[in-house]
This record gives structure tokens, C-alpha cells and sequence, in this order.
């Protein structure tokens, strides 16, 4: 990370300074049990605890300094080394913004490029972010975040861990809210943005799609002239955006053969046996080269283009483009996650996330996958769609039934209305289950899957179904024989 003493923090961040001025951490954690020797801790408030709580914590596992916002004694009641700011998350912005700034500045006086490309989307980010990541790391030091680190926090973390040989700084945005992307751009100044798509994820905190368009959008807003808008043709909320950016637009498409303009194309494309795309890539102003993908699904072509296109933006030349992307597998967890049993059994785990573009694009390549074989969907609720969540659930559990998915186990209260419309669109019996918890779906799935099932699972973050479908993945248990654990008589 970019070094800072003690009074440079509390200069950027206009906080009172309570330590030795030149003491100069070496990293940045907001979890105290993340904590090394020689790291600042920042105290922020959360939803379940508070920071401040773990001061202590933090300076036992070696933290030489705490950013807090007020004054923490110890037992003694001697003050633990820190600058005490307004607000803690603002004040990690603020010295995230300087790390960009000073990195952006040494490169440029070297003669060096440095280049912030920002990724939005109401699905596909972390995807999408592994994807190019994976490209731009085999060009030069390239540094992304680790898993889904996209807001006001995730975003400051994954600047701090730049340096002055970072050539790529990739960032992630997410946003539950209009203003969220636009502050996250004022800190990092991204030269180049990616659009992936307007759905209905956090539709009802954000009061309605068009507000998602608008707050997603703001990342093109913010890009300089001679940066470049990545945008998704194939949505015609995100191809709207072109008007709202400066930047020079590289659009890309799978669908679009319409569209005009520099666009990025997947061309003949199709999805071999084991659910991976294939294509030829079209670049503009480049030959169409061979991408043979190893992610699971057809959805992942938008963001393989979507990461074919930053990259060719960021000028990698398309062998390398395709080279990369025919390499790589998921790298972060719970997405489209395929895991084989010892006895037959496959296990899809895509319940990282889910919104209904998303749950429908799985629930697709269950059904291309399980061809011949039986198949299960193990759905649980997607979250904050507002006043939509019943349509959108009533919606899934039709698709479910026409797609002639085997069977549709339901897990929790809010998911309910998934079951019922499966029910009312025809489904009964042993072809549709509802389970209150996911214990009670466990042992479900426990008694009933049989060598060859293929088994997906898809719910939002929180609901937790990521979690059952990691149970389920291990080998079933071997049922202990007459004298296992027992003395001979």
C-alpha cells in the first residue's frame, strides 16, 4: 500500500491526531481478527457491532494505529494511538482517493501509465472483475478486489492494496442507492467503465428500475474525454448511456447485430456439452480470434465480452484477449461453482446472488445441462425487489415448470410464492417441495438424490443457500455397518 504517517492521515482525513506523528502503518483492516503487525484499524460502525468494540482486539494482534471516531482508552485508561475523524468510512475514502491520486502521479512524472477501470452492473460484476483481472494480471501488476468488495468500504480496501508498480487497478462498484457510484468514481477516477446491465436487483431500495439506469450510469458520467464507456448493447437501458458519457463508447453484443459503432461481438457462438461457451471474439479493427470458455452457463457471455472489451480498451492484444479468457475458470466462489460427487451427484452452486435476470439465466443452463438426466432446483428468495417480489417469484416458478426441470425444492417463507405459482402452473407431488429451513431441505436432499442428479442453487446472499449447496457437495455418508462402533459379544 502507499504509505502514510500518522500525521498525513489526520491532515487527508481532518482528524485530530492522538499518536506519534510518524508512525506509519503498513496495511488496513476493518476487522480487528485481520490485524498484523504494524496495521491501521479502522473503527467503523456497523449494522450488528461496533468497531470501537475491538480496538483493543485489533492493537493485541499487532495494529500500531486505529482510525476511530472517538477517543478509546485502555484498561489503564491510557488513549490507544489514533486520529479521531467525523466519520470513519468517509475518512477511509478520503485516504484512498489520496493513494490514487500519489500513485497516478509518480507513474505519470516516470513516464509509466496507470489505468482505474470501474465495473458496474446489477449482475455479473465479480465475474466480469475476475475475468479481466485475470487478462490484465498476465500483462502487468495489476491489482482487483478480493471477492465482492464493491461499496464505500470494499472499494477503499482494494486501493490500499496498490502500490507503485501497479500498472491496473480494477474496481468493482456496486450501489444500493443514486450518489453511491459517483462518490466511489470521485475517489478512484476510473479512465475506463464498464456497464454490464440495468435489472431489478435493489429495485425496491432504489424505487424503481429507471433509478437503477440512473445511478448506474453516473460511472460513465465521471470518465475523462479520452477515457473509454464499455457499454452492454444487448440492454437497452445501458445503451442509452452512451448520450450521458463524454468518453468514447466500445459497445459489446451477442445478440445486437444491428448495433453500430465500435462493438465487440461473440460470433458463432454455441454452448458445448458440459455448459461452456464457445465463440469467435470480434474486436474491432482485429481478426475474430477462438474463445473456448470454461465457465459454466451462456449468460457468461456478456461478461466475457464485457471483459474482452476493457481489456482491448486498455490496448492487450486479442490473442492474449482470448488466450486468457479461454483459460480461466470462476474465480470467486458461489458462482456457477460445479463441484462432482463421488457417487454421481452434481452440485451447481450460483447462490452468491440472485436477482430474476440472474435466476432465470441459471435455471436456463440447468435445464440445457440436464438433459437426460434428472435435474433440481434448490431456489430460495430473492431479496430487495420491493413491490415486484411476489411477480418476480410467481415468474421463476413458472419458468421452472415449463422448462421441465425434475424437481423444484423451495426453501423459506419468502420464496413461497416461487412454490405456489409451480404448483398452479402444474407442478405437484414429489416434483415440487417446500422446506422452511435449510436443515429441513438438507435432509431432504439427503434421502432422495440418486447417482446422476444434477443439483443448482440459487437464492440472494443472505438467505444462505451457498451454504447448503456446500453441504450437499460433500460425499454422502456411508452408512455404518452391524458391528461399526459396537463390542463383540
Amino acid at each position: 500500500m502507499i504509505a502514510f504517517t500518522a500525521a498525513e492521515i489526520a491532515d487527508i482525513t481532518s482528524g485530530r491526531l492522538l499518536a506519534d506523528p510518524q508512525l506509519t502503518p503498513g496495511s488496513v483492516v476493518t476487522d480487528s481478527r485481520e490485524a498484523i503487525s504494524g496495521s491501521l484499524y479502522v473503527a467503523k460502525p456497523g449494522e450488528n457491532a461496533d468497531g470501537h468494540a475491538f480496538v483493543e482486539a485489533a492493537f493485541s494482534r499487532g495494529a500500531i494505529l486505529a482510525l476511530t471516531e472517538r477517543e478509546v482508552s485502555d484498561a489503564t485508561g491510557r488513549s490507544y494511538p489514533a486520529v479521531v475523524v467525523e466519520d470513519a468510512v468517509l475518512a477511509m475514502g478520503a485516504l484512498a482517493a489520496e493513494a490514487v491520486r500519489r500513485i497516478r502521479e509518480r507513474r505519470q512524472s516516470a513516464g509509466e501509465p496507470f489505468t482505474v477501470i470501474g465495473i458496474t452492473g446489477s449482475a455479473g460484476k465479480t465475474t466480469t472483475k475476475d475475468l479481466l483481472a485475470g487478462i490484465l494480471s498476465g500483462e502487468a501488476t495489476t491489482v482487483a478486489p478480493q471477492g465482492s468488495y464493491n461499496g464505500e468500504v470494499g472499494v477503499p480496501l482494494t486501493v490500499f492494496q496498490a502500490g507503485y508498480d501497479t500498472r491496473y487497478l480494477v474496481i468493482e462498484m456496486g450501489a444500493t442507492g443514486i450518489g453511491h457510484i459517483s462518490y466511489l468514481c470521485t475517489m478512484v477516477r476510473p479512465e475506463i467503465g464498464v456497464v454490464l446491465g440495468v435489472g431489478t436487483a435493489h429495485a425496491g431500495e432504489f424505487g424503481g428500475v429507471d433509478n437503477i439506469a440512473v445511478a448506474k450510469g453516473e460511472l460513465v458520467e465521471a470518465l475523462p474525454a479520452d477515457g473509454t464507456a464499455v457499454l452492454n448493447l444487448d440492454d437497452p437501458r445501458v445503451a442509452a448511456m452512451a448520450s450521458r458519457t463524454k468518453a468514447a463508447v466500445l459497445g459489446f453484443s451477442s445478440r445486437n447485430a444491428a448495433a453500430e459503432g465500435p462493438v465487440v461481438r461473440a460470433l458463432q457462438l454455441d454452448t458445448n456439452a458440459a455448459g461452456h461457451p464457445e465463440f469467435d471474439l470480434g474486436l474491432p479493427g482485429e481478426e475474430p480470434v477462438h474463445v473456448a470458455s470454461r465457465l459454466i452457463g451462456e449468460h457468461h457471455v456478456a461478461n466475457l465480452l464485457a471483459a474482452a472489451a476493457a481489456a482491448h480498451a486498455a490496448g492487450v492484444p486479442a490473442e492474449r484477449i482470448a488466450g486468457s479468457l479461454s483459460s480461466q475458470t470462476a474465480a470467486s466462489r458461489w458462482r456457477m461453482e460445479r463441484t462432482e460427487r463421488p457417487d454421481g451427484v452434481t452440485i451447481i452452486n450460483d447462490a452468491y446472488n440472485a436477482n430474476p435476470e440472474s435466476m432465470r439465466a441459471a435455471l436456463r443452463t440447468l435445464a440445457d445441462l440436464g438433459r437426460g438426466r434428472r435435474t433440481w432446483a434448490v431456489l430460495g428468495a430473492m431479496l430487495e425487489l420491493g413491490d415486484e417480489s411476489i411477480r418476480e417469484h410467481t415468474a421463476v416458478g413458472t419458468q421452472v415448470v415449463r422448462l421441465n426441470i425434475s424437481r423444484l425444492l423451495v426453501v423459506g417463507r419468502e420464496a413461497r410464492p416461487l412454490y405456489v405459482s409451480a404448483i398452479q402452473e402444474g407442478s405437484w407431488g414429489e416434483e415440487c417441495i417446500f422446506a422452511e429451513t435449510a436443515d429441513e431441505a438438507f435432509e431432504i436432499l439427503e434421502a432422495q438424490l440418486e447417482p446422476g442428479d444434477l443439483v443448482l442453487f440459487k437464492s440472494s446472499n443472505s438467505v444462505g443457500l451457498r451454504h447448503l449447496g456446500d453441504r450437499i457437495a460433500l460425499p454422502p455418508k456411508t452408512p455404518a455397518t452391524a458391528n461399526e462402533g459396537s463390542e463383540l459379544l
